[in-house]
């Protein structure tokens, strides 16, 4: 009887709703569709070429603690249509926004009346010499477990750990000029590595340095931060180098542009971030394959495509707490377009992140100080830690949702109490 009534409300739902079509799933695409889900204003098609979703937030863990990839992930496909919603596990290559269709790799061809791009950026590790047969990353749940491998081999030497220097398009949008706009995942590996190295009895036998392209590291936070963190790192003996542009990572090294060799055994970067092929074959790019939108995340020429997350141009830092700032605000354009009385959120930007230190510490920062406002706030300690566990685990359980937003409104109302900052 329940399937009878489920299939029933799809039915009608299908035969009245606006064809709402989601490229990729990550924090912002899954948001977008939870937020979205059963809504009988919407058909939903969610579209991504990965069958299994993973957490990004817990890589981290994967690479530094050791912790099984397969924990990370839930099936993608289920959890959509057990929401009533349709997933095609292809891969788009085309979009005709002037006809509202695109095409997949399968040559697929499937109408929308609007579409969300929430594909993220892509990480090129070709993109410097050496990186990839050399190298290794965080990033991902491809890259995270050889990472945790060659850091269980690692006995003694040095570590370098940085971010590649990658380049935007402000030409249509108005956005920081930061070349290193997310260092948060260098915090957690610096202070995860140097951990392990303390437990394994081998950190008076490792160098540990840290390298920014920038001018400072952390650009996207204010000095009360930063030097909070400063004075961590100078406790456990991490060493930074500032505007340090990679151009070529070696077997034992690492190569600057300014000319600058450092000896590496053991080297570990963010690579640099650029678009998405699609968008660039189907004349919706800007120059480095980002998609272009104002601050209610509309395209810039085309008012029924949407964009959050990564991939989005205004993103800046590339950050998580931001993506699903933007998804909710996708969410209720689109609630809106249909006819319903809803209250569009304001972009306001903001750093919020919690970065694991290894064990059970972790670091919380929220700072929106370089975007305009006034926040610039760090607290770290044990219940921290336990904060990131229970976030995790609620994000992994409940395949991808983010937790309540009072959950979230009483959790910043707890840093900005309790954290270290000038009031």
């Amino acid at each position: 009887m329940y399937d009878i009534i489920i299939m029933y409300f799809i039915f009608n739902k299908n035969n009245m709703a606006k064809k709402l079509v989601i490229i990729g799933w990550g924090f912002w695409g899954l948001r977008t569709f939870y937020n979205l889900a059963w809504n009988k204003n919407f058909d939903i098609t969610l579209i991504d070429p990965r069958t299994t979703s993973s957490m990004k937030p817990t890589m981290p863990e994967v690479a530094f603690q050791g912790k099984d990839v397969e924990e990370t992930r839930f099936d993608l496909k289920s959890v959509i249509e057990w929401k009533g919603a349709k997933f095609i596990n292809e891969a788009v290559i085309k979009i005709d926004a002037d006809n509202n269709k695109l095409t997949t790799n399968n040559k697929t061809e499937i109408s929308y009346d609007y579409l969300v791009v929430t594909a993220g950026a892509k990480k090129n590790f070709t993109a410097i010499k050496g990186l990839e047969e050399h190298g290794y990353s965080m990033c991902d749940d491809i890259h995270a477990p050889k990472l945790w491998k060659a850091l269980e081999n690692f006995k003694w030497g040095k570590i370098t750990i940085g971010s590649a220097k990658s380049t935007f398009d402000s030409s249509r949008v108005d956005i920081p000029n930061w070349i290193a706009p997310c260092e948060g995942p260098i915090g957690e590996a610096m202070f995860m590595i140097h951990r392990y190295l303390k437990e394994k009895g081998l950190r008076e036998k490792t160098e540990m340095n840290v390298f920014t392209p920038g001018d400072v590291f952390f650009e996207d936070i204010g000095d009360d931060v930063r030097w909070a963190v400063g004075g961590l790192m100078w406790k456990r003996k991490i060493n930074l180098l500032m505007e340090k542009v990679t151009t070529e990572v070696t077997s034992d090294s690492i190569k600057f542009e300014d000319g600058t060799e450092v000896e590496s055994d053991l080297t570990i970067m963010i690579p640099v971030y650029f678009g998405q092929k699609f968008l660039v074959d189907s004349g919706l790019a800007d120059k480095v394959g980002l998609l272009p939108t104002d601050k209610s995340m509309r395209h810039l020429d085309y008012k029924n495509i949407f964009g959050a997350g990564d991939l989005n141009t205004i993103t800046m830092p590339k950050l998580g707490h931001l993506a699903v700032m933007q998804a909710d605000i996708v969410s209720a354009q689109l609630r809106k377009e249909v006819g319903e009385n809803i209250e569009i959120p304001e972009y306001k930007p903001e750093v919020m992140c919690i970065m694991w230190m290894g064990h059970n510490e972790a670091a919380i920062v929220l700072s929106d100080i370089k975007l305009g406002w006034k926040k610039d706030i760090v607290w770290y300690g044990q219940w921290q830690g336990f904060t990131k566990k229970m976030f995790d685990y609620y994000n992994i359980s409940t395949n991808g949702k983010m937790p309540p937003k009072i959950g979230e409104h009483m959790f910043k109302k707890s840093i900005e109490i309790f954290g270290m900052w000038k009031k």
